[in-house]
């Protein structure tokens, strides 16, 4: 997966094959706006809407998929379909100093000229460009910035992640759209290739990943190839030329490229990873990397947008733990289950068949189904607790086999600008006992409504500058998302339902465990192993969900610390604003304040509260 903390581009969307597909109900916009900033001085003001314009045209540009991934990709910007996101050396290090110019042209404007929604685009867009910066000048491996140090990995990839985009996000209603996809086929082999390149020039000077990672990855990469007719790559632009009645022999030509193109460059990156095998070691840790502990020291800064240190927020976590786990006990005593730990209780829980259900094509398809029903009963809710609520529409789709096995239990994707594509929630059935009945509510409130779709459907849907439209900031962003489940709890959706609220704190304990695993694995140098047993130690996760889930840390280090400590902000910053404001807090007001406002740095999101608090 690619990371999302600078753009919501589309290639970063986890990859996926098909997918069962339910509409929600459009939720209706309400009148209830947020509250207006106070303007900025028109020089300075004048100035930074010019810069950020520009800024956004210039990630036009360079990322065809960005134009796809926004609905954009018509008119004079027709052409980007044609094309895929190139991953060369040279366009690194074209990025790197663009991102230099960028910071540079932004220091020239007067920030002491800006205030209100002006400075918050401001200092948004200056930490963006100030971490990347940071990290650009100090490290030379993986992606741009600090945060995912491996080109390849069950998470990294172009063949882990085109396929889904592809099928998902390049539309086809007519002949050109289709010929388009061809020619991004094509365009897939030679990306595989220069991602080869990179990760080569990387395993060159030692940057290589640990060995059970490049086992998972080989894996996954094993599971796209097929036979040519046989391949989703060919499969969807065939279905769907044929479902929009278009002429052509879209198959043969599809599985010509496939052959001759696609599968040849897969093979290569096979071959990489097969001769790094034997030079890979079992330490999970990016601080065996180049300057390694400076890395993730960099990472958590660019995560959280915090200063805390590693220890800080392994302490954090393990705090939180505590709290959660004397509820807990509350609650499973109350359900007769009382002996041992809170976590091998709620093990007992997981296994459980009773709240499992059938791992069949038609049980996961009903999973589904009870998911919309959950998103629907949430959707009737929101009224109370905000004043302005999202237009675009959500769908819940299964993340497809192939990659079921690197990818996280769920994720969301984005609406398109123009409407033609809703907001979607990936939900990972590789195996239905990972999902038992209890634990699906807390996750559809942290994917869909209120969690991510409200909050990323509104910020595109909110009037800002295009470049804080699609801009993603993980601490906000994923602090957002779990300060959802907390809100779903006071919104009262568990009275009557302990399990469910047991759901609720086993999410909360998760998101507690991986503050001290992802710090234990990168900072206190723990192996895979110790970390696995560690998390499902304090959230009771099956032992399978667990090995997933510390994988991933391993190859994303850092952003696995933004949902807790961007909640417990959220909920700072909330209970800031209800002391100061007394009976004038409303909550409506308060989201729309936060949320109207887009992404931004938590600093910088005090001062929006601040501001707020200030005017009401």
């Amino acid at each position: 997966m690619q990371s999302r903390r600078q753009l919501l581009l589309s290639a970063g969307a986890m990859a996926a094959l098909a997918g069962c597909a339910s509409t929600a109900e459009p939720v209706a916009m309400t009148t209830a706006p947020a509250v207006p900033l106070p303007p900025a001085a028109p020089d300075a003001a004048a100035q930074l809407a010019k810069y950020l314009d520009q800024v956004f045209e210039q990630a036009l540009d360079d990322s065809p998929q960005l134009v796809t991934g926004l609905g954009l990709d018509t008119g004079a910007r027709a052409p980007a379909k044609w094309k895929l996101d190139s991953a060369s050396l040279d366009e690194k290090a074209k990025q790197k100093a663009l991102n230099t110019e960028q910071l540079r042209q932004l220091k020239a404007i007067d920030r002491s000229q800006l205030s209100g929604m002006a400075a918050v685009n401001y200092d948004s867009v200056m930490f963006n460009r100030a971490t990347n910066e940071a990290a650009n000048q100090r490290f030379d491996y993986g992606y741009l910035g600090a945060g995912q140090p491996y080109m390849l990995s069950q998470l990294n990839g172009s063949y882990q992640s085109t396929p889904d985009w592809l099928d998902n996000q390049h539309r086809i209603e007519t002949k050109d759209d289709a010929d388009a996809y061809l020619s991004r086929l094509a365009d897939f082999a030679t990306v595989m290739d220069q991602e080869t390149e990179r990760a080569r020039r990387d395993i060159a000077a030692g940057v290589i990943p640990p060995d059970f990672v490049i086992e998972r990855a080989l894996g996954q990469m094993a599971g796209l190839r097929s036979a040519p007719n046989a391949s989703p790559l060919v499969k969807s632009v065939t279905r769907r030329a044929k479902e929009k009645g278009i002429a052509g022999d879209y198959e043969g030509q599809a599985a010509k490229i496939y052959s001759d193109k696609v599968l040849p460059a897969l093979e290569r990156q096979i071959a990489l990873f097969k001769e790094t095998q034997g030079k890979a070691v079992h330490d999970a840790g990016v601080w065996r990397q180049p300057d390694g502990e400076a890395y993730y020291e960099h990472a958590l800064h660019d995560s959280t947008t915090t200063r805390l240190t590693a220890d800080e927020i392994h302490n954090i976590g393990l705090e939180q733990a505590k709290e959660l786990n004397a509820r807990a006990e509350v609650l499973l005593r109350a359900q007769g289950m009382t002996q041992g730990s809170v976590g091998a209780r709620i093990q007992a829980l997981y296994k459980n068949k009773t709240y499992h259900y059938p791992n069949t094509d038609a049980g996961k398809e009903k999973l589904l189904a009870d998911l919309m029903v959950q998103v629907n009963a949430m959707s009737k809710r929101l009224p109370q607790y905000f004043g302005t609520l999202p237009k675009a529409p959500l769908e819940i789709k299964r993340v497809p086999k192939f990659i079921e096995a690197g990818a996280p239990g769920g994720y969301y994707n984005q609406p398109s600008l123009d409407g033609s594509r809703p907001g979607i929630y990936w939900i990972n059935l590789r195996d239905t006992a990972e999902y038992p009945k209890w634990t699906l509510p807390t996750l559809t409130y942290h994917e869909g409504v209120p969690g991510h779709h409200l909050q990323l459907s509104l910020q595109q849907e909110a009037d800002l500058p295009m470049i804080r439209r699609a801009t993603f900031l993980s601490a906000y962003g994923e602090g957002w998302a779990l300060y959802s489940e907390e809100l779903a709890r006071e919104m009262g959706v568990y009275d009557g339902d302990p399990l469910g609220e047991i759901g609720y704190i086993q999410s909360s304990l998760f998101r507690s465990a991986r503050l001290v695993v992802d710090t234990g694995i990168h900072a206190k140098r723990w192996s895979r192993e110790k970390a696995i047993e560690t998390m499902s130690s304090i959230d009771g996760s099956p032992k399978s969900a667990a090995t997933t889930e510390i994988e991933r840390y391993c190859v994303w280090p850092g952003q696995a610390c933004s949902y807790m400590v961007g909640k417990l902000e959220w909920l700072r910053l909330r209970a800031k604003a209800k002391a100061a404001m007394g009976p004038k807090f409303d909550i409506r007001q308060f989201h729309d304040a936060a949320l109207l406002s887009g992404a931004m740095p938590l600093t910088v999101l005090e001062s929006v509260v601040d501001q707020y608090v200030a005017r009401v």
